[in-house]
């Protein structure tokens, strides 16, 4: 099994940024362990600040891996690239997020992509990703 985890805008500075909502802990870090929990699973990572860079790696892999943890970080609440992208592609895609977006502003509220993903996953810190690699582990092949 090979999923592929996308991060988008200042994911990259996990551990650094805002720790009091992401944490402490930065996803280079945690990478190793992710992928230890998951021996039996590929688990490949991408990350750019950049909306069409998200969208050219989701085409590239998004037709053969068996799924795609997507935390769109800002994106997620602008871009209907993102969901038009998510919705022409065969892998299934779920939506994570670090924090709890309904306990924060309002605009994190509402996102633009989860109507194209399998499931949403938000609120367990970096554990979010685990849990979204438990769930595209789960679906139906």
């Amino acid at each position: 099994m090979r999923i592929q985890i996308i991060n988008g805008p200042n994911l990259n500075l996990l551990g650094v940024r805002e720790p009091g909502i992401y944490g402490s802990e930065s996803f280079d870090t945690y990478l190793p362990q992710l992928k230890a929990m998951f021996p039996d699973v590929e688990i490949e990572y991408y990350q750019s600040n950049v909306e069409g860079e998200l969208i050219d790696k989701m085409q590239e892999v998004g037709f053969d891996c068996d799924g795609v943890v997507l935390n769109a970080g800002a994106y997620t609440h602008t871009s209907v690239a993102l969901h038009d992208c998510i919705r022409a592609m065969r892998s299934p895609v779920v939506e994570v997020h670090i924090s709890n977006v309904h306990q924060r502003e309002p605009f994190r509220h509402k996102s633009m992509i989860s109507s194209a993903c399998v499931g949403v996953i938000c609120g367990f810190g970096l554990d979010s990703y685990r849990l979204a690699v438990e769930a595209l582990k789960a679906l139906p092949r």
